[in-house]
C-alpha cells in the first residue's frame, strides 16, 4: 500500500543507523552463518524440522559443553529474535577443532592413511608441521568428521544430524534428555532389559557401517550417548575404510573389544570375536 505522506516530508537530519544492524550487540552472538556456506556444506536433505534457516536469525554461543585436545565443544542457540512461540529457534553443539594441538591426535597416522591432499604445499606444511600446516591438519580433522557424519546419517547408523561446516566448525544436532546434556553411555547403570536393548542397537548400527566398508575406528563407550532408550554415536573424524587402511580389520575388532568388553562388565554375555565375525559378513 503506498504511503499518502511524500518522501519530502520526511526529516532531512534523520539519520539511518546502519551500523547497528552490521553486528549484533552481544559478544557472544553473530548473524547466522546458514547461507554464507557452500550448499555442500550444509546438512543432507531431507532437512529435520528443526533446522533453521531463516537468514535473519542470530547465533548465540551459550557455553562450552566438552572440552578435548583435538577440539572443543560449544552449545549454540540459533533463533529468529522474537520467534519464541514461532519455532525458528534451535539449541545445537557446535564442535570446533584446534589447530595448534592438533599433532596430539592419538595414532593419527594410522587413521589417516588413504587421505590425500590435493595441493602439494599444503601437504609439505601438514608434514613439516608448521603453523600452517596445523590450520592445513585441523581442517582435515574437521572435514573427515563432517564427511563421516553424513555418510553415517544418510546411512540410517544414529549420529547427530550434520547441520553445517564452515572452516573447522560443524555444526550438529544437539543429543539431549530433558534438556539437559544426554550421558555418555559409561556413565550409565542400566537395568538388564535395557543393556540387552542398547547392545542391539548397537550392533545393528556397526553392521550398518560394515555393510558401507567403514569401521568407527574409536568406539567406546566414551563416544557413545544414551539419549533415554535411544544410543546415539558421536566423535567420527578417525573413521576407517576397511578396504582402503590396511590396519581397517584391528580397528574393527578393537571397536568390538571396547564393546563388548563394557556390556560384559554390566552382565550381559557378549563376545567380540562373535561380533566381529558377524560384521565381517556384513562387509564382504
Amino acid at each position: 500500500m503506498m504511503h499518502d505522506r511524500p518522501f519530502e516530508d520526511i526529516d532531512p537530519n534523520f539519520v539511518f543507523d546502519f551500523e547497528a544492524l552490521d553486528e549484533p550487540d552481544d559478544d557472544n552472538q553473530r548473524w547466522t552463518t546458514w547461507l554464507s556456506v557452500e550448499p555442500l556444506s550444509r546438512g543432507p536433505e531431507p532437512r529435520p524440522d528443526w533446522v533453521v534457516t531463516s537468514q535473519a536469525a542470530l547465533d548465540t554461543e551459550l557455553g562450552i559443553l566438552k572440552t578435548g585436545k583435538e577440539a572443543e565443544v560449544f552449545l549454540l542457540e540459533r533463533a529468529v529474535p522474537g520467534s519464541t512461540l514461532t519455532g525458528e529457534s534451535v539449541v545445537m553443539a557446535a564442535k570446533r577443532y584446534k589447530s595448534r594441538e592438533h599433532t596430539a591426535f592419538h595414532r593419527s597416522g594410522a587413521y589417516t592413511e588413504g587421505w590425500s591432499t590435493k595441493r602439494s604445499r599444503d601437504a609439505r606444511a601438514v608434514k613439516a608441521k608448521s603453523t600452517f600446516g596445523r590450520e592445513v591438519a585441523a581442517g582435515q580433522w574437521a572435514n573427515a568428521e563432517w564427511t563421516a557424519l553424513n555418510r553415517f546419517w544418510q546411512a540410517g547408523v544414529p549420529v547427530p544430524y550434520p547441520v553445517q561446516i564452515d572452516g573447522t566448525e560443524i555444526l550438529m544436532e544437539f543429543i539431549s534428555v530433558d534438556g539437559e546434556p544426554a550421558p555418555r553411555l559409561a556413565q550409565t547403570r542400566p537395568d538388564a532389559d535395557l543393556l540387552e536393548h542398547y547392545f542391539t542397537q548397537l550392533r545393528d548400527a556397526m553392521a550398518a557401517l560394515a555393510r558401507g566398508g567403514i569401521a568407527h575406528g574409536d568406539l567406546s563407550p566414551y563416544n557413545i550417548l544414551a539419549a533415554g532408550e535411544r544410543l546415539v554415536i558421536i566423535d567420527l573424524p578417525q573413521a576407517v575404510d576397511l578396504a582402503g587402511n590396511v590396519q581397517g580389520m584391528d580397528f574393527l575388532l578393537r571397536d568390538c573389544t571396547n564393546v563388548c568388553s563394557w556390556f560384559r562388565r554390566r552382565g550381559l554375555e557378549v563376545d567380540e570375536h562373535e561380533l566381529f565375525s558377524e560384521l565381517l559378513a556384513q562387509a564382504f
